[in-house]
């Protein structure tokens, strides 16, 4: 079948593919003496590892974008906020903003629970590598092997997909297949077995479509390669170690939180709350996780490889490495300007962010978004979280990362603040002190 995506020959593809997941079939985990003070009690001294970092710019100041985040809510462009920037394995800074619901307003803290969305899939990936590890599965293991009942239109297709295409979604399917019927209330069950129905677009790992129901396979391969259900091992494996502590899977998790923010939807009369749709709580690989400001910091150490214990080294730079390229028009501002490369990784998109590697991923469900980067070679990670379908939050990301970069300044995010409200704070590095020691 014919590759429309790539002009590369199909074989070439395969290789380089391959060629990305390599080091986490040879590496170890790299260790060493260090200490970070925003790790949770109970990770040893000798499970850090050590991260080359390059210092923030002198002019870099966490609480600009504090003040900018306030501004935000409190002008009522957004009901809620959750933030979290780490730094050289330090938390800058991990608050919430604004209101859980504006119905019933309670503050949000830094321990509100938000959905996450397709923030998601970075947690199936990192899930799937933690079992790849200890040799349960293999990157290239085929999926009919764990479950032999998974179908594609075209006869032998289904038996080529990997554990790799799923979380790089190369199945071949259109894009987002099924999604609508997930939308009306159909079951995954039943859309996972309607996956055979669609005309392929290309043959298994040769080109990328976006996918969320075929992505929650790798939820039911979990399942068979442990005997154990995906949000089971999820908590075990990552939530627990991190020290996640306020992070759950599904709708009712969300609801049973002590603090959790409402979903949002804009009425004539402002800002609404409703109650969270249950439809993509049904793929937990894809959309199920919820978290807070304070998960989410601790998630970034992680991903910015500040817990070996749990991610190694190896298995990072594997997820972040692209293996299929995602041709396509950039939408914002921010997008066109900085971005030039662009594809997916296993859970996660990748981007030359204005020549730096950027591991990235957006959430968008009903009444919630977030956006989540990562540069590597800065050691840097930012999450941004709302409880609300406006787009105006996502210009503070990439306000973040130009100054973190030294880049030259754009108004990303069109919002006044205060700059007053800051002289009363602690300069930004006596601030990241603290805050490194405040028990994150």
């Amino acid at each position: 079948m014919k590759d429309n995506a790539t002009a590369r020959p199909r074989s070439l593809r395969r290789l380089a593919a391959l060629a990305a997941l390599i080091p986490l079939l040879l590496g170890t985990t790299a260790q060493s003496s260090m200490n970070t003070p925003s790790m949770p009690a109970g990770a040893s001294r000798d499970t850090i590892s050590t991260v080359t970092s390059t210092p923030l710019p002198p002019d870099f100041d966490v609480r600009r974008f504090e003040a900018m985040a306030q501004a935000l809510v409190a002008d009522r462009q957004v009901p809620g906020m959750a933030m979290a920037i780490v730094h050289d394995g330090r938390i800058l800074s991990a608050k919430g903003y604004g209101v859980t619901d504006m119905q019933a307003p309670r503050p949000v803290d830094s321990h509100t629970v938000f959905r996450l969305a397709s923030l998601s899939k970075g947690f199936a990936s990192a899930m799937t590598g933690l079992l790849i590890d200890e040799g349960a599965l293999r990157w290239d293991s085929k999926v009919t092997q764990y479950l032999p009942s998974f179908r594609l239109n075209d006869p032998g297709a289904a038996q080529q997909v990997t554990v790799a295409d799923l979380l790089s979604h190369r199945l071949g399917l259109p894009s987002n297949a099924y999604d609508r019927d997930l939308e009306r209330y159909v079951d995954y069950r039943t859309l996972a077995g309607k996956l055979a129905e669609p005309r392929l677009r290309c043959e298994p790992g040769t080109c990328y479509a976006y996918q969320n129901v075929a992505f929650s396979l790798v939820g039911d391969v979990v399942f068979a390669a442990t005997g154990d259900f995906y949000s089971q091992e999820v908590r075990k494996r990552l939530f627990q170690p991190l020290g996640m502590n306020d992070a759950s899977l599904g709708l009712e998790a969300i609801e049973s939180s002590p603090s959790w923010a409402r979903p949002h939807i804009r009425t004539r009369g402002g800002w609404a709350s409703v109650s969270p749709k249950p439809t993509y709580y049904q793929l937990p690989p894809a959309a199920g996780v919820n978290a807070s400001a304070s998960d989410m910091a601790q998630w970034l150490l992680a991903q910015t490889g500040h817990r070996p214990d749990v991610l190694s080294a190896p298995l990072l730079a594997t997820m972040h490495a692209p293996v299929v390229d995602t041709p396509g028009r950039m939408g914002s501002p921010w997008r066109r300007e900085r971005i030039g490369y662009a594809g997916y990784a296993l859970g996660w998109r990748v981007y030359d962010y204005a020549g730096h590697r950027m591991a990235y991923h957006g959430g968008v469900v009903q009444g919630y978004r977030g956006m989540i980067a990562v540069i590597p070679d800065r050691d840097i990670g930012v999450v941004v979280l709302w409880n609300s379908n406006s787009g105006l939050p996502s210009g503070l990301m990439p306000m973040i990362l130009d100054s973190a970069l030294g880049l030259p300044e754009r108004k990303w995010l069109d919002v006044d603040y205060d700059d007053q409200s800051l002289s009363g704070l602690p300069a930004p590095r006596e601030r990241l002190h603290a805050v490194a020691h405040a028990g994150h």
